[in-house]
């Protein structure tokens, strides 16, 4: 601890405080607190200052380069000092009127919390069956809860894929369910069918094709044009 290692990128990073969680992977919600800083050692930005952690998805691009590689070296609980230099952070082009052209940048972070990228649901050996319309189902289990009905409040939580496996949206991710009036049009076609079909703590897979999902069009740039959808699904409540 305390000792400065410089990766094949030229990312240098330091260790200043050693956690006992585990590390994020590619692909996980990370949630980090951090102070950014010019080499004169002025502050351009801090988490700490607002109060409020920093969350995104690690390993898609979402934050400069020397981020992704950084923070996927972490433990939960580690504090680290990044020096991220600009072929690593904006380059030649600089940001915001804050950060130079070709400045070297030092963060000093601390991965707060991980939530893990959902899994998709294990299938096998599971029936699928197919409606009239053309939606295809499997359950994952079954229970005395309350079924789900046209025009009532349900809650369910979702995880989407495409037919490659790429997740495109999660409320497990978000940790917030969807809440919406079953029946009204209100979703895709095919949830509208496929979640009247369960009871309250039920888990299905919806494989919907693109008739009752998002047609010819698509929903660019998350859903390509005649895609057929892939959603794992559970009814949290029917209000």
């Amino acid at each position: 601890m305390g000792k400065e290692f410089k990766t094949e990128s030229g990312l240098i990073y330091k260790i200043t405080q050693e956690g006992i969680g585990k590390r994020a992977v590619a692909g996980d919600k990370v949630e980090v607190h951090y102070t950014g800083k010019l080499k004169n050692d002025s502050i351009f930005d801090s988490s700490l200052f607002r109060g409020q952690p920093f969350s995104f998805k690690l390993g898609e691009g979402k934050v400069i380069k020397g981020w992704d590689e950084g923070i996927a070296l972490l433990n939960v609980g580690d504090k680290a000092t990044f020096t991220i230099p600009p072929q690593l952070a904006y380059g030649s082009q600089g940001a915001g009127g804050v950060i130079g052209p070709n400045e070297t940048l030092i963060f000093e972070v601390e991965l707060l919390n991980i939530i893990e990228a959902p899994k998709p649901y294990d299938v096998k050996g599971k029936d699928t069956l197919t409606t009239a319309s053309g939606l295809k189902y499997i359950k994952l289990n079954t229970t005395q809860g309350k079924q789900a009905e046209a025009n009532k409040m349900v809650q369910v939580h979702y995880s989407g894929y495409l037919q490659d496996g790429k997740m495109f949206d999660s409320s497990v991710e978000r940790g917030q369910p969807l809440d919406f009036p079953l029946g009204q049009g209100k979703v895709i076609k095919g949830w509208d069918e496929g979640i009247a079909l369960l009871k309250v703590g039920e888990k299905a897979r919806l494989i919907i094709p693109q008739e009752l999902g998002y047609g010819e069009r698509g929903y660019p740039p998350i859903i390509p044009v005649k895609a057929t959808l892939i959603f794992d699904v559970e009814l949290v409540e029917v209000k």
